[in-house]
C-alpha cells in the first residue's frame, strides 16, 4: 500500500504565492516509487496549479467542495466541477464541522459526490478534547466513520482514505498537545474494528489510514511507525518548504 503525504494548505497563500511555492516544491521533489505527495490549495488556486503540476511528481486535493453535480447553489462549487483538477478531496475536516457546522449527513453526501466524480475522499475524523476525556472517544470515532461512509457502497470502500484528527492535537487549536504514537494506535485499531464489522475484513484492510494533528519533521518518523497508519495529514509544517520536504524523505526511509 502506498504512503501518502497530504499537505492542506488552509487559507493560506494568495494563487500567486501558491504558484512560486508549488514551483520550488517540484523543483526540490523527486520521483517517488511508493509515496504518494498531495497538496491542498485553496479552492480560487487549484485551477491554475493544475496547468502547472507535475502530477507524476505530485497529485492536487480540494479543501471542500458540495455534493450536488449542479443546480441553484449560489457561491458552491461543486465535485463535478473539480473533476479533472484534483485527484483527491480532503472531506470532514474538524474545521468544517465545528466551524461550518458539517454533520455526517453532510459528510456522507459529499463522500458519495466525490466518489462518483472519480475523486478520492479522505474522509476526516476525530474527537475533541472533551469528548477524549469524558471516554467517549470509540462512540465519536466510530459514529463520525461510520456516518461519513454510509452512502459508500461495498465496491466504493477501497476508494476511500480515512484520515485520523484527534481535535486536540491540531496546531490551530490553542494550547493543543501532541497525540502520542500509543493513543494514535488506539485510534487505528478502533477504525478497523468498525470497518471490519460494518464491511467485512477484507474491504476494512483495503482503506489506507493516515494521521494528521501538528505533524512536523521531529514527531513524523513515530507517526509513521504507527501499525496501521498508511501517511500524513499535514497543516502547517506543509507551508514551509524545508520542513514539508524533510517529512517526504522520512517518509521515504520508513517506508523503505
Amino acid at each position: 500500500m502506498k504512503t501518502y503525504i497530504v499537505g492542506n494548505w488552509k487559507l493560506n497563500f494568495t494563487v500567486g504565492e501558491a504558484s512560486i511555492y508549488l514551483h520550488k516544491l517540484l523543483k526540490n521533489l523527486p520521483n517517488y516509487r511508493d509515496v504518494e505527495v498531495v497538496v491542498a490549495p485553496s479552492l480560487i488556486a487549484l485551477q491554475p496549479l493544475s496547468l502547472q503540476i507535475d502530477r507524476h511528481k505530485m497529485k492536487l486535493a480540494a479543501q471542500n467542495a458540495f455534493y450536488r453535480d449542479y443546480g441553484a447553489f449560489t457561491g458552491e462549487v461543486s465535485f463535478s466541477q473539480l473533476r479533472g483538477i484534483v485527484d483527491y478531496a480532503i472531506i470532514g475536516h474538524s474545521e468544517r464541522r465545528y466551524i461550518f457546522r458539517e454533520d455526517d449527513k453532510m459528510v456522507a453526501k459529499k463522500v458519495a459526490a466525490a466518489i462518483r466524480n472519480k475523486i478520492t475522499p479522505i474522509l476526516c475524523i476525530g474527537e475533541t478534547e472533551s469528548e477524549r476525556a469524558f471516554g467517549e472517544t470509540a462512540d465519536v470515532i466510530r459514529d463520525q466513520l461510520i456516518g461519513g461512509l454510509s452512502e459508500v457502497s461495498d465496491d466504493d470502500l477501497d476508494k476511500v482514505i480515512i484520515a485520523y484528527e484527534p481535535v486536540w492535537a491540531i496546531s490551530s487549536v490553542r494550547e493543543c498537545k501532541l497525540a502520542t504514537p500509543d493513543e494514535i494506535s488506539e485510534v487505528v485499531k478502533l477504525i478497523k474494528k468498525a470497518l471490519k464489522d460494518t464491511y467485512g475484513a477484507n474491504l476494512a484492510e483495503k482503506v489506507p489510514i493516515l494521521f494528521g494533528g501538528s505533524v512536523n519533521p521531529s514527531n513524523a518518523g513515530s507517526y509513521l511507525t504507527v501499525p496501521g497508519i498508511n501517511g500524513l495529514l499535514i497543516g502547517g509544517a506543509s507551508l514551509i518548504l524545508g520542513e514539508f520536504t524533510d517529512i517526504m524523505e522520512i517518509a521515504k526511509r520508513v517506508r523503505a
